[in-house]
């Protein structure tokens, strides 16, 4: 298996992993046998594919053997967006029968995280996604790992997801806050369902902290808290 070497240039904030942690409980509660995870969102630029990123992150963290499949091959950013500097290949030139499973698969620099970048982008992604071949990969996968995050393009704009949906155990839909209507979420996940999928949740992104008094008050101790706690680890 290649390696590549990916990084996070996020900044770091005491919300956004609480609740990374928060959302990765839950998942685990789903049940034994929910191991690949598709996450969309109604529209692009909704946070989608960084939230797919920590989960994936945190999950290996936690001692989980973890793969994160990037289906989006009309327009991916994972190698850009975490600076990998190595040529890959992906899973466009896999189903396309460019290249085999020895050279689809990286393990990266986070222990226990392996990646599928999606490759070039392709004219007709949804077919390629709705052939055999796709269902046949997830099923080796699935052997091998055992959690899969899958990253797709939003379901509000495109099939793609909805495919991608029909052979994965549940879906996380992500949604921005104050972008989305109810009525488009609840169109994406009924879209989601309709597929044989079992939605598991929802995740509001993107929320503004200093609109939130209420869950600033709530949690401002414990920002402190862990603040503190990384001063004296640095300390140490």
């Amino acid at each position: 298996m290649k390696r590549v070497s990916m990084q996070d240039v996020r900044k770091t904030d005491y919300y956004y992993e609480e609740a990374i942690k928060t959302l990765l409980t839950n998942i685990k509660f789903a049940g034994k046998d929910v191991k690949t995870i598709l996450l969309t969102s109604c529209y692009p630029n909704e946070g989608k594919s960084d939230i797919t990123f920590s989960l994936a992150r945190e999950m290996a963290a936690s001692g989980k053997r973890v793969l994160l499949l990037d289906t989006d091959m009309r327009k991916s950013t994972y190698a850009l967006r975490f600076r990998v500097a190595e040529s890959v290949s992906g899973l466009s030139q896999f189903l396309s029968g460019q290249i085999g499973i020895a050279d689809l698969l990286y393990s990266t620099n986070y222990e226990n995280l392996d990646i599928i970048f999606a490759g070039p982008s392709v004219p007709n992604p949804s077919a390629l996604l709705g052939e055999g071949i796709f269902s046949t990969l997830l099923k080796k996968l699935r052997e091998h790992y055992d959690y899969i995050f899958v990253d797709t393009p939003p379901v509000g704009t495109i099939i793609d997801a909805a495919i991608v949906a029909q052979k994965c155990d549940g879906a996380v839909l992500v949604v921005e806050s104050e972008a989305v209507s109810h009525k488009v979420a609840k169109k994406a996940i009924a879209q989601i369902e309709k597929s044989g999928c079992r939605t598991l949740g929802a995740v509001l992104n993107k929320v503004d902290m200093k609109k939130d008094k209420y869950y600033s008050r709530y949690s401002g101790k414990y920002a402190a808290y862990y603040e503190k706690m990384k001063e004296d680890q640095n300390e140490n």
